[in-house]
């Protein structure tokens, strides 16, 4: 569930200087950007364009997107003092841009619009690393060592997120997704003492709106009984975990990147079909996507009673025109009986 834009060369074209900030505060910039994808594909929905780190670059953090590097903080959170940083986000005044985009997108979209928010566990690492990471050193230091300020922390960043995804969802959003792309760095216990309890909160407090809610993560597969209990109604999971989803309660539908070449292999198209009957079995709806540089795929689950599906496999020229016909290479016609 990503702005699969970003890859496309009429996003590079339009995109212009400066960081991807000062693009999403362009509410017909961004409008125009979460269209790109819909023109070319014809999917199912479209994904605001936005940034996990909008709210606590808006309320005044000290945050920005360096091209090439990712979120920079140029004092990093590392005391008490640091939470009067965080003062609660006003969408309205903080990041009218943002609502201003959700409602051009509603108005002329004719297919939902996904909004999204960061959780707070993979917010917090970017305002306590300073920038992106690959240990979370001082991260994991923090919510060892002083676990009252690292759960303060969390509770702001998990207040910013209901309140940025509640303003999208008032605006026109008909469903969100909460990004906590760096939980795979945590254990099973780690992540339900000190990510599960923050990430519960943001999704029980958009309950009540009855919008599909979506939670995603990287490298989680020995957290998914865990994240599959935080409130989701759809579990992202990667292409490291084709089919151990066994931890993900009844009912939670699954969404998969199967990653960038896997479609080159023309016998993976077989293990699609047989996950997809084998979803069946667990009550489970599987949504498979990605798209590369000179390749895309597309599977449709057409009946998502049966989980009948179709499947499409389309090479092209660098993606050098729009519309051009998938080629029809499979088909589960759904569950065995």
């Amino acid at each position: 569930m990503r702005q699969a834009g970003r890859s496309l060369p009429e996003y590079r074209a339009i995109r212009g200087e400066g960081t991807i900030l000062d693009a999403i505060a362009d509410p017909d910039l961004s409008t125009e950007i979460t269209l790109q994808p819909i023109r070319r594909y014809d999917v199912d929905a479209a994904i605001l364009y936005s940034d996990i780190v909008v709210p606590a670059h808006a309320v005044g953090f000290g945050l920005t997107v360096t091209p090439g590097v990712g979120p920079e903080v140029e004092h990093p959170f590392r005391h008490e003092d640091d939470l009067a940083r965080l003062r609660p986000l006003d969408p309205e005044a903080d990041t009218p841009y943002v609502l201003e985009t959700v409602r051009q997108l509603v108005a002329e979209l004719d297919r939902p619009l996904i909004g999204f928010a960061g959780a707070p566990f993979t917010v917090a690492s970017y305002l306590i690393e300073g920038r992106p990471s690959r240990d979370y050193v001082n991260t994991k230091a923090m919510m060892f060592a002083n676990e009252p300020l690292w759960h303060a922390l969390c509770d702001r960043l998990a207040d910013m997120a209901i309140t940025s995804l509640r303003s999208q969802i008032d605006n026109g959003a008909s469903a969100i997704q909460l990004f906590d792309s760096w939980a795979g760095s945590l254990s099973p216990a780690q992540y339900q003492r000190y990510v599960f309890p923050h990430s519960e909160k943001v999704m029980s407090a958009i309950a009540d709106t009855g919008v599909p809610k979506i939670h995603f993560g990287v490298t989680t597969g020995e957290l998914l009984p865990q994240i599959g209990a935080v409130g989701a109604d759809v579990v992202g999971v990667d292409w490291r975990i084709p089919d151990g989803t066994e931890g993900v309660g009844r009912g939670t539908a699954l969404s998969s990147d199967t990653g960038r070449f896997w479609f080159f292999n023309p016998a993976n198209i077989e293990l699609v079909v047989k996950v997809l009957d084998g979803s069946c079995f667990n009550e489970r709806i599987w949504v498979f996507y990605g798209a590369l540089s000179n390749v895309e795929y597309t599977i449709r689950v057409t009946d998502t009673a049966t989980c009948a599906s179709r499947i499409y496999f389309n090479p092209q020229d660098n993606f050098a025109s729009v519309g051009d016909t998938n080629a029809f290479v499979g088909e589960n016609t759904g569950c065995p009986p």
